[in-house]
């Protein structure tokens, strides 16, 4: 009886061990702000559990967000991670002449721990171009973007969007992260090419400020 008891208490104590490392663990959530949110309480919003944080800087070639700037060092000033988006209108200017006016206004990366490649939003239609006139646009604006900072911007955009739009390509899947908006309970079918996404808007509002967003990784992942 006592060496059966014994056995069992080891199982017990292996069994809780063994159970740590397969607790689902949080993946981190975050935000995307615009001037529709006005300035930005960063300090309440890290006390909610937000780690990172998409800010609009410019849309086409001639729109800055009048509130970037508290809400980008704002967000950076309480170490939450954030980085900056364009608003993009593949109708009104080249791909590569919009990722300069974002670069020029806020949409750079920089090495320093707390500064996301910049992302491009893609939603606004498709402003009458045909499918590979599209994977064109965004292709200038891919390697313009790459050109100044050395790094792909992220591809905000609808698995609808995507397929109405640039005929469901699969060409920026290599290179550009997906931030895919859906807001649902869960993700759904991804635009061709990418088997995961970096980023989920799930929901266009919720407890914090804008979109709520999560990232699909570790908070170790999201830092790198």
């Amino acid at each position: 009886m006592n060496l059966i008891l014994s056995i069992l208490v080891a199982i017990t104590s292996l069994s809780s061990v063994c159970s740590y490392p397969l607790e689902k663990r949080a993946n981190p959530k975050g935000i995307d702000v615009s001037s529709n949110q006005g300035p930005v309480n960063w300090s309440k919003v890290k006390s909610n559990g937000i780690s990172f944080a998409y800010v609009k800087a410019t849309e086409g070639t001639s729109y800055t967000n009048p509130d970037f700037a508290q809400q980008y060092v704002g967000a950076y000033d309480q170490k939450i991670i954030r980085g900056a988006y364009h608003f993009a209108r593949p109708g009104s200017s080249s791909g590569a002449a919009q990722a300069k006016y974002f670069t020029d206004h806020g949409g750079k990366w920089s090495a320093d721990g707390l500064t996301l490649p910049g992302a491009v939003d893609l939603e606004a239609g498709c402003s009458g171009l045909s499918h590979a006139a599209m994977v064109s646009w965004i292709k200038s604006f891919s390697d313009e973007y790459h050109s100044i900072t050395k790094r792909y911007p992220v591809i905000y955009t609808t698995t609808s969007w995507w397929q109405e739009c640039t005929g469901n390509t699969k060409e920026f899947a290599s290179t550009s992260p997906l931030w895919l908006a859906h807001w649902a309970s869960s993700a759904g079918t991804l635009p061709a090419g990418w088997t995961f996404y970096t980023f989920w808007q799930y929901a266009d509002s919720g407890p914090n400020p804008g979109d709520q967003d999560v990232f699909n990784g570790s908070l170790t992942q999201l830092k790198k």
